[in-house]
């Protein structure tokens, strides 16, 4: 029998605590939550202990790697797929700043409990240093090693990855759908479930559509750079697009997308070159989804998403979703750092984070891929441009 997906899971495990919570309010059952809520609480505390550790294990190779491809296409690559992030990131801002407050009414989950459920006990997983001295950290070792060019430090970061990768996949990921479930318990119960729902169906409409609308202005973008027809383009990336709809995986994804993005005129090397690199950098589409879920989470606590407070967060952001695992809900878990150090974000918006992300997870990595090829399609143009401006420059020496 093929493995349940962590989408059903957490579908699930989203049911069964508010079915939990809602019956523990008037029966016999009521430790049943409690214990639930107890294995939120010791989860989300391990959750924090292994922040600064992914930031590490990711951050630090991922731009020891990118340091190794000298050139500068790679530099050219690297900033335009910053940029899309970034761009992606302010749009989706400007669109929640606008949208969200009509749907969403302010501080309607931070007003005061019906009931207050607490865990039994508490464990406190202390972690090794703070988010933003493990980014600065990750940074640092990243560009040393990639300027040292030594191996041994390298391939330790990369065994350091592989054990966080592994932490990741078979103990984080597994336990999710129980955390969610406990969180949901503990809403249920409050009395707050109902309003939380709606403002979640609010949010995920808006992104949905607001990642379609990224897509057709970067291959816009994109046909106006190199005059391609846009249109015609889009849809040679369609069979990329559904392909990762099923797969969650960009670096799954990446043998179908070099065939589409080939049969949109872009040359070989650009393309063996651009595709697997921007499967790993290019993330538009899940920071539309994390700025907007995160705007929505503050909104629902009375909290004012300004741009003041998501600027820097849309910025290192971008930075961040480097380190985003290739594995489903890697990409929130990247910025779960982020989410409680710049945000302020408790364990239980960092649950609701990652419930919203794994919702839409399947979306999401489909813009991401389907945006590689519009960043595919410009740099040809750039190295085409190139390449044509050294043979004008040959020619001229021979003439002379």
């Amino acid at each position: 029998m093929k493995k349940m997906g962590l989408l059903p899971r957490l579908i699930i495990g989203i049911i069964l605590g508010i079915i939990i919570g809602a019956v523990s309010r008037s029966t016999e059952v009521y430790f049943i939550s409690r214990i639930l809520v107890t294995f939120s609480s010791i989860f989300g505390s391990f959750l924090s202990f292994i922040i600064p550790c992914i930031i590490i294990g990711f951050v630090a190779p991922g731009i020891a790697d990118l340091g190794k491809e000298s050139g500068k296409l790679l530099a050219i690559t690297a900033a335009i797929a910053y940029v899309s992030t970034v761009i992606a990131g302010i749009t989706a801002y400007f669109f929640g700043v606008s949208i969200l407050p009509k749907v969403i009414k302010a501080g309607e989950v931070a007003k005061k409990s019906v009931v207050n459920l607490e865990p039994y006990f508490s464990v406190t997983i202390d972690p090794i240093m703070g988010v933003m001295t493990a980014l600065v950290m990750a940074f640092m070792l990243g560009l040393g090693m990639s300027y040292i060019k030594g191996k041994t430090l390298l391939n330790t970061m990369k065994d350091f990855q592989d054990v966080v990768a592994l932490a990741v996949k078979n103990v984080i990921i597994p336990f999710v759908p129980l955390y969610i479930m406990g969180i949901f318990v503990r809403l249920t119960v409050a009395g707050e479930i109902f309003k939380t729902l709606k403002a979640f169906s609010s949010v995920y409409i808006i992104l949905l559509l607001l990642q379609v609308a990224y897509l057709l202005v970067q291959y816009g973008i994109a046909g106006f750079i190199s005059g391609k027809n846009p249109i015609k383009c889009l849809k040679g990336e369609v069979p990329a697009y559904f392909t990762a709809l099923g797969t969650q995986s960009s670096a799954a994804t990446i043998p179908v997308n070099l065939e589409c993005v080939r049969k949109n005129g872009v040359s070989d090397d650009i393309v063996d070159f651009v595709v697997p690199l921007c499967a790993t950098i290019h993330l538009a589409g899940d920071t539309i989804t994390l700025v907007l879920a995160s705007m929505g989470v503050m909104l629902m606590n009375g909290q004012a998403p300004t741009l003041a407070i998501m600027f820097p967060f849309i910025l290192m952001l971008g930075i961040t979703m480097v380190a985003a695992p290739g594995i489903p809900g890697g990409g929130v878990m990247a910025s779960l750092g982020l989410l409680q150090d710049m945000l302020l974000f408790t364990q239980p918006q960092q649950g609701l984070m990652i419930a919203l992300h794994a919702a839409q997870d399947s979306f999401g990595t489909a813009t991401n891929v389907t945006g590689d090829g519009a960043i595919a399609i410009i740099v040809d143009y750039i190295a085409g441009k190139g390449k044509n401006r050294g043979k004008l420059v040959e020619v001229k020496a021979r003439e002379a």
